[in-house]
């Protein structure tokens, strides 16, 4: 039996002509203990194994009725960094971002309860983390200090000046002789 199968991205449109992605799995069969792990990636280098994320299912909240006060749709992901087989650059890049679902132990938690589908929710839920690591690989492109131009210094004093001359002209007190 092969060590990697590989699953290829589907791609659809909707009636709205809106594009889907389902995710990507590379699935890995262990021949020393007859157990199947589903591997995700997040880059050409790195994934990660389905097992280091952790899955809960709540209650949604809102308007909904009936649906929503009996079924458990919301998918709550939890994944911890400092736990994760992540590379340390993506580690060290997670913990230092300032982002509302990392929380202060370490943690990603990430809440989708769009859709009546728990199965939608979850796939939601596991498309932002995706991104959310991804983005934390960006390196930011380094700021060149630029110097203005002598004639937008001009303008500038020009437009400063004649601001403050009509300002000058509502100080003057009306005389009512």
């Amino acid at each position: 039996m092969p060590n990697k199968i590989r699953k290829p991205d589907i791609h659809f449109n909707d009636a709205n002509h809106n594009k889907y992605y389902r995710r990507q799995y590379i699935t890995i069969f262990n021949l020393k203990s007859d157990t199947l792990y589903s591997m995700i990636n997040i880059t050409n280098s790195v994934t990660i194994e389905d097992k280091e994320i952790e899955w809960q299912f709540v209650r949604s909240s809102g308007a909904g009725g009936q649906h929503i006060n009996k079924v458990s749709t919301a998918a709550q992901l939890i994944f911890d960094i400092n736990e994760s087989s992540l590379p340390d650059f993506y580690k060290q890049k997670l913990l230092t971002k300032a982002d509302h679902r990392i929380t202060q132990s370490g943690k990603i938690i990430i809440k989708c309860q769009q859709s009546r589908s728990q199965d939608f929710n979850r796939q939601q839920a596991l498309e932002q983390f995706i991104l959310l690591v991804k983005n934390a690989a960006i390196v930011a492109k380094k700021r060149i200090a630029t110097k203005a131009t002598k004639g937008s210094q001009k303008r500038r004093i020009e437009t400063k000046k004649q601001r403050g001359a009509t300002k000058a002209l509502r100080q003057g007190k009306p005389r009512f002789d």
